[in-house]
């Protein structure tokens, strides 16, 4: 990141968290801690799995990820 106090550096996780809420918290509000852990879990799997981002150009998070980590070399 850019440096400490920095306001953009936490833009990307505040992005993340107004997605949770918008999309899954103040739609299904949870009536205990463990509806809104299972809830969370499926969200965040759905998000890392299935959704596909415009900033990936149309790509899931996940195989991202997997093909980011085929390439680099491993440590020896």
């Amino acid at each position: 990141m850019d440096g400490k106090g920095r306001a953009i550096d936490n833009i990307f996780i505040e992005r993340l968290w107004r997605s949770v809420k918008y999309e899954y918290i103040y739609i299904n509000p949870p009536v205990d801690g463990l509806e809104l852990y299972r809830g969370l879990k499926n969200w965040f799997t759905d998000y890392n799995t299935v959704r596909r981002h415009k900033s990936l150009q149309g790509e899931v998070p996940a195989t991202v990820y997997h093909a980011a980590k085929r390439q680099t070399p491993e440590a020896a």
